[in-house]
């Protein structure tokens, strides 16, 4: 739980992140091409937007509230130039606090065109601390970062990384995924992506499942359209697992609204509560029960 938890709802928006480069008809096993370009136009998201969400384990068939989650993201500057910065504060809370205790702040900063410049996380979860710093330039095509990280027993790596094309942060990969339309994926779709973390540089898949619905559980219900997408892993032996399964509205916010992690242990869910400040219209809700 403790390796996954944050990037619950990180992982929500990855979907769409190589949507530019698929054209009609294209292959189940999509390869990201060497020509890919950063900067996209943001049509996704706004200064002043905050998404709030509670968290909930299963353990043996018993549900309990694991603790919230707040995804804000405002306009700022990075270096003197106009940029985003998104932070996501997630905080366990009740039994599950005195189980595992847990307190992450991450910040990523992006351009205005979506291109990440800096980010950072630094976690206390169950008593270790970590911080990971990644810095980004940009050359010939490449992707530079340079990361700093800092281990619970205070070790301190630092290593650089080049990438062809793009490569993200967590953080930073949602926020660019956000600004693309989904609508040419085929149901059973493989789509790779590049990430930095934990002065590592990985490459993990994304399934497309199809369109469902999802109707949330509060007071007042409500129905939403939604993409769905698998992150999934290969364990020790090669065989492929789903880890997470989210619902991403099929509008062109791009909301996650439910993210369901599978663990060893259990089930971790994710429940979108509110969410204020957004770009667009949320036509994704089928319907509202008052």
């Amino acid at each position: 739980m403790k390796k996954y938890i944050t990037t619950l709802l990180l992982c929500a928006a990855q979907f769409s992140t190589f949507r530019s480069a698929l054209p009609l008809g294209s292959s189940k096993n999509f390869q990201l091409p060497l020509s890919a370009q950063c900067p996209v136009q943001n049509t996704a998201f706004q200064d002043g937007e905050r998404l709030e969400y509670k968290l909930f384990f299963n353990w043996k068939f018993i549900w309990k509230t694991a603790g919230s989650a707040t995804l804000t993201t405002r306009a700022s500057t990075y270096q003197g130039r106009p940029a985003f910065q998104s932070d996501l504060i997630t905080r366990t809370s009740g039994r599950i606090d005195r189980w595992f205790c847990m307190r992450d702040t991450l910040r990523s900063i992006v351009s205005t065109n979506i291109v990440p410049l800096y980010y950072h996380k630094a976690s206390n979860e169950g008593g270790k601390n970590r911080f990971n710093r990644i810095t980004y330039s940009y050359q010939g095509g490449k992707t530079l970062t340079h990361q700093y990280y800092r281990s619970p027993k205070g070790n301190i790596t630092e290593v650089d990384h080049q990438a062809v094309g793009c490569a993200y942060d967590m953080l930073s990969m949602m926020l660019r995924a956000r600004s693309y339309d989904p609508n040419q994926f085929a149901v059973g779709q493989r789509i790779p992506f590049q990430y930095v973390d934990n002065a590592n540089l990985k490459t993990e898949t994304l399934i497309y499942r199809g369109i469902r619905e999802f109707t949330t559980e509060d007071q007042q219900p409500v129905t939403y359209r939604c993409l769905v997408f698998s992150y999934v892993e290969k364990n020790e032996k090669g065989k492929e697992k789903d880890v997470v399964t989210f619902y991403i509205t099929d509008d062109l916010n791009h909301i996650p609204v439910r993210l369901d992690l599978f663990l060893r242990f259990g089930i971790a869910k994710a429940y979108l509560q509110k969410a204020t400040g957004l770009r667009n219209p949320q036509t994704s809700i089928v319907k509202t029960k008052k």
